[in-house]
C-alpha cells in the first residue's frame, strides 16, 4: 500500500514533532513523572516519544516502562515508533512491550500505577465519506457510536467511557465550529469536560492535508453538568498568534460563534420566509414537459471552461414559472477570492442561465433557493443584500467562527463553509412579511446604505415596538 492510499484508508495524518514541542510540551513538562503518557493512535510516536529528550539518559529506560504507552493499528507505524524509541536509548525488548499494535477503537484498556494522560491525533474520516468510499469501516459506527459522524469522535467517546481525566486532542476545527456533524459529540464531551486552553490553526501543519485543526486541552469535570464553558485560545494564521476568549453555551450546542447564534434566535421573524433548496433531478422528472429552461449542472464542473456545464431541460409550464421566479442561489463555500465568498447570488448574473440543476445534492455546490413564500424580484434583491451584509458583519465580529472551516489555503482569508441550516436561519430574520409599507422603506434605506449597524438598529427598534 503506498503512502497516499494509507492516508486515505486510515484517515491518519502524522503530527510533526515541532508541533508537540511548541504547543504541547510547555504545558506538561512540570509533571512528567505524575502520569502515564498514552497515545492510542500514535503513528510514529511524535506526540509522546519526544518527552524522552528531557529525561536523563540513565533514567530513560525506567521512565519509558512506567510512563509511556503507545499503540496504532498500522504495523508500519508501530515499527517506526519502536525504532524511534530505540534511537532514544530504549532497548528493543522494552520498546516492544510498551509500543504495541492494536485497534484502539475497540481495545483501549490500560493497566498502570499512574493516571492516564492521553495525547493523540486520532484518525479523521467523516462518516459520509466512509459510506461512499470505505464502507468496510461503517461497523465502527454501531451501538453507542451510532450518532458519531467521524472516527475522531469515537476516540473521544472511548476516553469519556474509560473515565480518562486529562487528554489533549488534535482534531479538525469543525469539532468546535461545525453544526450538524459535531453538535452531538460536543454535547457529550462538554457536559463532562472543561477546555483548559486551545490552539486553532488556520495555517497548514500536516504535509498531506489542508484540514484546519485545533489542539484542545481537556480536563474532566467533577460532575456531569451542562454549563457555559469559557476558555482562551490562540488562533494561528500566517504565523501570527491572536488570543481570543470563547464562551460555549449549552443552548447553542456548545458551538463557537455566539454573536451570530444569538442574533438568529433573537431576531427570527414572526412571519418567517419559508424556503427549500435544490432543483433536483427527481423534481424535473416528475414535472417533465415541453417548456425549455436553461440550467447549469451543479454536479459537472468543467476545468476546460472553468465553469459548470450548461444544458437545456424540458419541464411543465408550472415548474418553468417556479424556476424563473426564484432567481437566487446559495454559494455555500468560499472560493478563496473576495468575489467568491459565501452568500446569496443571482443565478442570471453569475451563470447566464435560469436555474441550477442538482443531480446529487452536495453541500459545497451552488444551490438554488426556492421561496415557498413568493417574493418579487425586487424583494429577492433586498433579501440578498440584507443576507450578505449581515453575513459579512458577523464574519467580522465573530472572526468567521460561526462558519465551518473548510480547509487550509493560501487565500487572504480562511476559507469557510456555510451550512444550509444557517442559510435558512439568516433568511428567516428578514422581517419583510411582517412590515408595514413605511417600515419596508426604512429597512430598504438601511440596506441601500450597505450598513449592518443600521440594519441591526432597525431590527432592534422593530422588536422593541412589538414587545
Amino acid at each position: 500500500m503506498n503512502e497516499k492510499n494509507r492516508r486515505r484508508n486510515f484517515g491518519a495524518h502524522l503530527t510533526p514533532e515541532n508541533i508537540f514541542l511548541k504547543f504541547i510540551f510547555p504545558f506538561i513538562k512540570d509533571f512528567l513523572n505524575e502520569y502515564l503518557w498514552v497515545d492510542l493512535f500514535c503513528g510514529e510516536g511524535n506526540l509522546i516519544l519526544p518527552i524522552l529528550n528531557f529525561i536523563p539518559l540513565k533514567e530513560r529506560e525506567s521512565f519509558f516502562l512506567n510512563h509511556i504507552f503507545l499503540c496504532d493499528i498500522q504495523t508500519e507505524m508501530i515499527e517506526k515508533a519502536r525504532l524511534k524509541a530505540i534511537q532514544y536509548g530504549i532497548s528493543e525488548e522494552n520498546a516492544k512491550k510498551n509500543i504495541i499494535q492494536q485497534d484502539s477503537f475497540f481495545t483501549s484498556k490500560i493497566k498502570s500505577n499512574y493516571p492516564i494522560f492521553h495525547i493523540t491525533n486520532p484518525p479523521y474520516l467523516y462518516k459520509g465519506y466512509i459510506a461512499k468510499y470505505k464502507k468496510q469501516y461503517l461497523f465502527y459506527f454501531n451501538g453507542d457510536n451510532k450518532n458519531c459522524q467521524d472516527l475522531y469522535q469515537i476516540a473521544l467517546k472511548n476516553d469519556l467511557k474509560n473515565n480518562v481525566k486529562k487528554m489533549i486532542y488534535i482534531v479538525p476545527l469543525n469539532f468546535i465550529f461545525g453544526d450538524a456533524g459535531s453538535k452531538k459529540i460536543r454535547k457529550e464531551i462538554f457536559d463532562s469536560f472543561y477546555i483548559q486552553r486551545a490552539f486553532f490553526f488556520e495555517d497548514k501543519i500536516f504535509e498531506h492535508t489542508g484540514t484546519n485543526v485545533g489542539i484542545f486541552f481537556f480536563e474532566r469535570k467533577n460532575n456531569v453538568c451542562a454549563e457555559n464553558l469559557k476558555f482562551l485560545s490562540k488562533k494561528i494564521k500566517n504565523g501570527v498568534e491572536i488570543e481570543k476568549e470563547y464562551v460555549l453555551k449549552p443552548e447553542n450546542n456548545y458551538c463557537a460563534g455566539n454573536n451570530f447564534e444569538n442574533f438568529i434566535k433573537k431576531y427570527k421573524s414572526k412571519i418567517p420566509i419559508k424556503v427549500f433548496f435544490y432543483l433536483t433531478e427527481e423534481l424535473v422528472l416528475q414535472e417533465n414537459g415541453t417548456e425549455e429552461i436553461k440550467v447549469i449542472n451543479a454536479n459537472k464542473f468543467s476545468k476546460k471552461i472553468k465553469n459548470y456545464e450548461k444544458q437545456t431541460i424540458k419541464v411543465t409550464n408550472q415548474l418553468k414559472e417556479k424556476i424563473l421566479s426564484n432567481m437566487l442561489f446559495v454559494k455555500p463555500l468560499d472560493t478563496g477570492t473576495e468575489e467568491g465568498r459565501v452568500g446569496l447570488y443571482e443565478i442570471k448574473k453569475e451563470f447566464d442561465v435560469d436555474g441550477l440543476l442538482t443531480l446529487k445534492p452536495y453541500r459545497t455546490h451552488p444551490i438554488q433557493v426556492f421561496f415557498i413564500t413568493p417574493l418579487s424580484y425586487e424583494e429577492q434583491i433586498y433579501l440578498k443584500k440584507y443576507f450578505n451584509i449581515l453575513l459579512e458583519y458577523f464574519r467580522e465580529v465573530d472572526d468567521s467562527d460561526f462558519l465551518t472551516t473548510f480547509q487550509y489555503s493560501k487565500a487572504k482569508y480562511t476559507r469557510k463553509f456555510l451550512g444550509l441550516k444557517k442559510v435558512k436561519e439568516l433568511i428567516q430574520t428578514f422581517p419583510w412579511l411582517e412590515l408595514k409599507e413605511d417600515e419596508k422603506e426604512k429597512l430598504k434605506n438601511a440596506i441601500d446604505a450597505n450598513d449592518a449597524k443600521k440594519i441591526l438598529n432597525f431590527l432592534e427598534q422593530k422588536k422593541g415596538s412589538v414587545e
